[in-house]
């Protein structure tokens, strides 16, 4: 009899650790409005500002679609490196913090919180940009196409969370804003959130290849209008996957010597 229920018993406080986990860091999340504003206006505004008003873009189906989820990416980027970035450097500073690492619980509840957070927001930041481009734009993405258009987004969010991570452990929270902000923009830029990579001189086109914005973008527009995509995008993305995780493997441990032994 033992036996058989020992299991259940194990498993049932590690999950109720982590739904507490969870249920703290969305609520502490959601009760900055500066970081509700941030993440649902930003992109709407970009969406409102440099899309609706060209109706060579607007008007045209296919660049719609495409500039719509140039945006949605950007979203998803800017809460992967300032939610998991900005805000992992911020948290290492609480004490709140340092007790919860001095706990025999291990890491995985808290990393689990961070990345449900990371979801909701991420999901507050698209929720207004699917909402202008439906009726403001000729945008088209249809219904059976939208479950693969969710499930490419969460995917290539996965090399930038862990760039996030990486930010958050290796830097002090100024110096990790100011990284975040730094990261942002130019791979942006570079990876055609703002501009399509198509109107790109020949060098820029080749720069552009490298970086996990201009992958993460090809894919996003393929799932959403059905174009191809290449294999080699799923590469660039694994690889910067592999460096960023390598980095925040490296920071974890060295915080953890430096702050717990």
């Amino acid at each position: 009899m033992t036996t058989t229920t020992a299991a259940p018993r194990r498993t049932a406080p590690a999950l109720r650790i982590t739904l507490a986990h969870t249920r703290l860091s969305v609520l502490e999340a959601l009760r900055e409005p500066i970081v509700i504003v941030s993440t649902v206006a930003f992109p709407a505004l970009v969406l409102l500002c440099f899309v609706v008003p060209q109706r060579t873009v607007a008007g045209d189906p296919a660049a719609a679609t495409a500039a719509t989820g140039q945006i949605a990416l950007f979203s998803i980027v800017s809460v992967c490196l300032f939610t998991y970035g900005a805000g992992i450097a911020e948290d290492r500073q609480r004490p709140f913090d340092t007790f919860i690492r001095s706990l025999p619980a291990g890491p995985v509840a808290p990393l689990v919180a961070r990345i449900v957070t990371g979801v909701v927001l991420s999901a507050l930041g698209l929720l207004p940009v699917a909402l202008i481009s439906t009726l403001l734009t000729d945008a088209d993405v249809p219904l059976l196409r939208l479950p693969l258009v969710g499930l490419t987004l969460l995917t290539c969010g996965v090399p930038f969370l862990v760039i996030g991570f990486a930010i958050g452990y290796s830097l002090r929270p100024k110096a990790a804003l100011a990284v975040a902000q730094i990261v942002l923009f130019p791979l942006a830029f570079l990876g055609g959130l703002f501009v399509p990579p198509e109107t790109f001189p020949s060098w820029l086109d080749a720069a552009s290849q490298a970086t996990p914005t201009r992958a993460a973008r090809d894919l996003v527009v393929s799932a959403m209008t059905g174009s191809d995509a290449e294999p080699t995008q799923l590469l660039v993305l694994l690889g910067w996957t592999l460096a960023a995780g390598a980095v925040t493997v490296w920071a974890f441990r060295r915080d953890e010597g430096r702050r717990f032994r």
